[in-house]
């Protein structure tokens, strides 16, 4: 019997994927059987990580297309060639997403623009395309955007960021209800302070400083938030419909200190 929390067999978009979150989810879902599409901006990069995952002994098969979030016609090819190479697409993990620390009152109108672009319209694109094809194919699919806590919590130096994952978060719920009666499960996660490459080269943490066996941890790492990821996706989140599962450890209170990312 196959578990409930398998996604053997079935197709994954995942972007973002060049690097982080999204690469460390690309390589646990295809570990696991499923055949994954990594894209990003930087066609270099996504190419590496395919070509590792094929040369790997993971079961799935990995294919890379370069794919901006900002451009919708980019999008629609994405997806097109995805279900031209496996015939459906079960998962859309929009994880595709920037970020730059400013006060606010630093903040020009482009950088703003800029990361709402990125972080909100991408993943307005992509889920409307991407809901398009699902709604077109037996047994519908899921939908799992990634947000952040700065979405939850807000962000003193990055408020560009934390209203373009709030919306994101709101989105999710609506776009569930939407969703629902075309069978597509819409859920999102929103990740604490978690050690990738961007965080480290935006805050100088390394996550090898972290004590892994604390659960009290001050930054996670990429992999529990894939582990995230695939339980929304699989059919053990069947009932999960909706909703943002915040992942950060322990909630920062207030005789809790804590980089607020």
């Amino acid at each position: 019997m196959m578990s409930p929390f398998s996604v053997d067999g079935r197709t994954a978009v995942i972007t973002g994927s060049s690097q982080g979150i999204g690469e460390t989810t690309a390589k646990r879902f295809a570990a696991a059987g499923a055949n994954v599409v990594v894209t990003s901006r930087s066609p270099e990069r996504i190419e590496a990580v395919a070509e590792e995952i094929n040369d790997s002994d993971r079961p799935g098969e990995a294919i890379a297309i370069e794919c901006d979030v900002r451009d919708r016609a980019a999008i629609e090819a994405l997806l097109e060639a995805t279900a031209g190479e496996f015939g459906r697409i079960d998962s859309m993990i929009n994880n595709a997403g920037a970020s730059f620390t400013a006060a606010f009152d630093e903040l020009s109108e482009n950088g703003w623009k800029t990361i709402v672009d990125i972080n909100l319209h991408g993943t307005f694109h992509c889920a409307q395309i991407a809901g398009r094809h699902m709604q077109q194919q037996e047994g519908g699919g899921t939908i799992v955007n990634v947000a952040s806590i700065a979405g939850t919590m807000g962000s003193r130096s990055m408020s560009h960021y934390g209203a373009a994952k709030a919306a994101v978060i709101n989105l999710t719920r609506s776009l569930s209800a939407a969703y629902a009666d075309h069978g597509i499960r819409v859920n999102c996660v929103a990740p604490g302070l978690v050690g990738t490459p961007g965080v480290a080269s935006q805050l100088g943490i390394d996550p090898a400083d972290v004590d892994r066996e604390d659960v009290d941890k001050a930054m996670g790492l990429p992999a529990e938030i894939a582990d995230v990821i695939q339980f929304l996706a699989s059919d053990a989140a069947s009932y999960v419909v909706g909703e943002t599962i915040t992942a950060q450890g322990v909630p920062p209170l207030e005789d809790t200190q804590r980089p607020n990312t």
